[in-house]
């Protein structure tokens, strides 16, 4: 009986460890992503990565060419159709994969020439204002001049009445909200009085819109930027004002002053050009029909030279490629790497990529974006299900040492963002977007300072690490699991 007993009991034990060791294993299973994670091949391998972009990347120079040899990079003019052409032929100097051009229709629109503002106080003498059209703007078919009434956001103009601002000009002098840590989402905050002012303004009558330029940087660099008419809303000229220009002017007013702006500027808005993105693409060993999509947008704006939006991310793009092809690597799905045309004014590119993928029935199991600038890379912000999102946050105590563990669910770019919508049902891609440090980037953005000489070497290149990184790890994730 005493040892029957203790059979049972040691039966009775196993079993319950049995049970313990699979209720274990049953939760582990739903913390621990495809591929269980980060792992000591991953360590070696992303270390590798660091130690090729650093001590061999050629991104930097590669932003050299772009911005010195070619320089600002509008949809639709002879520059963008230049930096197509680089753009080919440096994924083709990579020696991996095919690279080809798919067509892209995108709009056609010229500053025609230096703009000319000025300010008169109290009915004295002309003064010169630092402005920058908007990009889209209709031109003022020589002087334009008229009072301004300063408003910081549509409802104050909705007080006016329909027809409030009849012969005036609206300044919308509302700012990038200085509290606000994360410097990418005081911008979006603004982002609509530029986005929409002349519609507005013309809604209630007024013959111009003038907006504050989006940046918290106090100075005399007006910055552009896309905006938008509405088919029903007669068009009136926009344009934004520097900081500087724009407190004096909002002073001015607020004292009583009577304060008039005049514009003379030649926008054209041309018939719509084809242009391409440019795909460069490395054929995957075990899933080729499978996509890992990694890419930024090759056009700018027509100021400056387009160094952090989007040359950076451009030669990140490539730099990926080549630093994965250097190392010897094979990739598991196909890759990827798009320079995409026209984001600035239309994201034309992006969206003809994602319906091209659409009518092919391709499947991008994950979809990477630089378009943040080129300063020091801190982390990765992730759209995607919980499965993808855990999948990725898996991976932060490794990316930590890089100084990149901040892994935040957020939008992952522009120009990937349509590939939400036209991937097969049920197929959403594994989206991610390098995050930079953001505190400087709209000190430069849209504006003349945004040259090569403000995109720091070693920064740029720890970016590019970082991206490649990224997508070596997307590489490796088990898809199957992630549905």
């Amino acid at each position: 009986m005493r040892y029957k007993f203790e059979r049972m009991e040691f039966l009775c034990v196993r079993a319950l460890l049995l049970l313990f060791m699979a209720a274990a294993f049953a939760m582990s299973a739903q913390d621990v992503p495809p591929l269980g994670g980060w792992s000591e091949e991953d360590s070696s391998m992303v270390a590798r990565i660091h130690e090729q972009v650093l001590g061999k990347g050629e991104c930097y120079e590669d932003l050299r060419v772009l911005c010195k040899d070619i320089g600002p990079r509008l949809s639709g003019s002879p520059e963008a159709d230049a930096a197509i052409l680089w753009g080919g032929k440096t994924l083709q100097e990579v020696g991996v994969g095919d690279v080809r051009m798919q067509p892209v229709v995108v709009p056609h629109w010229e500053r025609g020439g230096p703009e000319r503002a000025w300010l008169r106080v109290d009915g004295g003498e002309m003064e010169p204002l630092r402005v920058a059209a908007l990009g889209g703007s209709v031109g003022t078919q020589g002087d334009l001049e008229g009072e301004v009434v300063v408003f910081r956001d549509f409802a104050e103009l909705d007080s006016l009445g329909e027809a409030g601002l009849a012969g005036r000009l609206a300044f919308f002098n509302r700012p990038m909200d200085p509290l606000m840590i994360n410097a990418g989402s005081a911008y979006g905050g603004a982002y609509e009085q530029r986005s929409k002012g002349a519609v507005e303004a013309a809604r209630h009558g007024g013959m111009a819109a003038l907006v504050r330029s989006l940046t918290h940087a106090m100075d005399t660099f007006p910055h552009t930027g896309g905006m938008r008419y509405d088919e029903e809303v007669v068009q009136v000229p926009a344009a934004a004002l520097s900081t500087v220009d724009a407190r004096r002017i909002a002073g001015l007013v607020q004292e009583g002053h009577e304060v008039r702006v005049g514009l003379n500027m030649g926008c054209m808005l041309h018939d719509d050009k084809s242009q391409a993105n440019v795909i460069a693409e490395w054929t995957g060993s075990e899933y080729p029909d499978r996509y890992i999509v990694v890419g930024g947008h090759l056009d700018s704006w027509d100021i400056g030279e387009g160094a952090h939006d989007d040359g950076a991310g451009i030669v990140q793009s490539i730099e990926v490629l080549r630093t994965l092809h250097a190392l010897g690597y094979r990739p598991r799905h196909t890759l990827r790497v798009v320079l995409f045309i026209n984001e600035e004014n239309g994201n034309n590119g992006g969206k003809t990529y994602a319906l091209r993928a659409r009518e092919k029935g391709e499947w991008h199991v994950a979809a990477v974006e630089s378009d943040a600038g080129g300063d020091a890379p801190r982390g990765y912000s992730i759209d995607a299900t919980d499965a993808g999102t855990a999948a990725v946050r898996a991976w932060k105590e490794g990316l930590s040492q890089y100084g990149v563990g901040d892994l935040r669910r957020g939008g992952a770019g522009v120009d990937i963002g349509p590939l939400k919508k036209e991937e097969p049902a049920g197929k959403r891609p594994l989206m991610v977007g390098l995050r930079p440090n953001s505190q400087r980037y709209f000190d430069y953005h849209h504006s003349d300072r945004d040259v090569f000489e403000n995109v720091h070497e070693r920064e740029l290149k720890l970016g590019a690490a970082a991206l490649t990184s990224m997508v070596y790890l997307l590489d490796r994730l088990n898809y199957d699991d992630l549905d």
